[in-house]
């Protein structure tokens, strides 16, 4: 079961959260021109085996695909979920920022 959680675009710190009992999941993110790179993800332990990070990488990959940027996945996790579901890999690239 994996509950909706709700992704923010904190854009003072250039990451995108999801708040849950009082702690915050994040993948840090540096825009380019015409695209975003996802830098590293974080889930403190206190939220692991909730889905956290894969709802957060999914929904940030979908944000970008619905924006058209290209997505540089620098974060291993990033690269991870989108080398498993083929249909983010079109959108990637690997020498920006």
């Amino acid at each position: 079961m994996n509950p909706d959680y709700t992704v923010i675009n904190n854009t003072a710190q250039h990451r995108f959260e999801i708040h849950v009992d009082g702690h915050i999941a994040f993948e840090d993110y540096a825009l380019f021109d015409g695209g975003i790179a996802y830098l590293h993800t974080e889930v403190p332990p206190e939220l692991a085996g909730r889905g956290i990070a894969s709802f957060l990488i999914r929904s940030i990959l979908d944000d970008a695909a619905a924006k058209g940027l290209k997505v540089k996945p620098v974060c291993p996790l990033v690269r991870a979920y989108i080398e498993k579901h083929p249909q983010y890999q079109a959108n990637t690239v690997s020498d920006a920022v």
